[in-house]
């Protein structure tokens, strides 16, 4: 055996043999692709100086927003406005699972906002979608208290989170439900859900039944073209979605749901404009 065949077994330098025994150098080691860890160590940076931005703005907003010890006060005004007895009388629940189920499903576990619902209305403002929706039930008591729920500005909504955050710090869930329930709209006239309910179907917010309490959660908004006196089929809809949310989120069996629905629409208002007094 020469030495040469005898070399092939293993070289430790790492040379090859072509079929004649000679030796092939092996191939030169690729280079280090130093732009791919630059790029990451840029995009760190970047979303890095984003978040530090983020905080810092929202930091001065909280600052500059009011305080919001005031929002029973504000909310007592508004029903005095409307000639509405202030506080209201306490939010049934069957009210207030519809009105979460529909508007505000993580109401029992959110800090006053929707971190996914405003990274998301953030995004949609930034590519030039305009506002959308995603508000919590705390944004929207901001709403209705501080910017009179008239304008859905990038401001405002900024403000309406701020506002949120405020609101969740300062009150319970239960006097959020409250002053909500007190200066909601439900269109024909009717501030409050005391005014809604005897208006609509002459009883007090206590003896709502299911289908009268989803009804009621599903006209908040849009308490003018879901109003079920003069926009019956609109009002159904609104039902229908909202009992279909109580059963989603199991709040209502799906046999619960079917009754609900099987109440037609006219016999929950035919007791509309009938006195609530004992």
């Amino acid at each position: 055996m020469d030495t040469v065949t005898a070399g092939r077994g293993h070289d430790p330098a790492g040379y090859g043999w072509d079929p004649r025994g000679r030796r092939i150098a092996p191939p030169a080691p690729r280079p280090r692709r130093r732009w791919v860890r630059k790029l990451l160590l840029r995009t760190v940076a970047v979303v890095a100086a984003l978040i530090l931005l983020v905080i810092l703005a929202f930091g001065g907003l909280l600052i500059v927003t009011p305080s919001a010890g005031n929002a029973p006060a504000l909310a007592r005004a508004q029903d005095v406005a409307h000639h509405v007895s202030y506080p209201g009388p306490p939010v049934p629940a069957r009210f207030a699972a519809s009105l979460v189920a529909t508007e505000d499903k993580r109401f029992y576990s959110e800090p006053g906002i929707d971190v996914f619902a405003v990274a998301r209305v953030g995004f949609s403002y930034v590519t030039g979608h305009g506002v959308q929706g995603g508000a919590t039930l705390y944004q929207q008591l901001a709403k209705l208290l501080y910017t009179h729920g008239t304008s859905a500005s990038a401001a405002d909504e900024a403000e309406q989170v701020a506002l949120a955050i405020k609101l969740y710090l300062t009150f319970s869930r239960p006097q959020i439900l409250q002053m909500y329930a007190d200066v909601a709209y439900f269109g024909n006239g009717f501030y409050g859900l005391a005014a809604a309910s005897c208006g609509y179907f002459g009883v007090r917010p206590a003896g709502l039944s299911w289908p009268q309490a989803a009804l009621l959660a599903g006209m908040v908004q849009g308490p003018s073209v879901d109003d079920p006196l003069t926009h019956p089929a609109n009002a159904r809809a609104r039902e229908v979605h909202v009992v279909g949310r109580l059963v989603a989120t199991g709040k209502l069996t799906p046999a619960q749901g079917r009754a609900a629905l099987a109440q037609p629409l006219s016999s929950l208002v035919s007791q509309a404009g009938q006195s609530c007094s004992p």
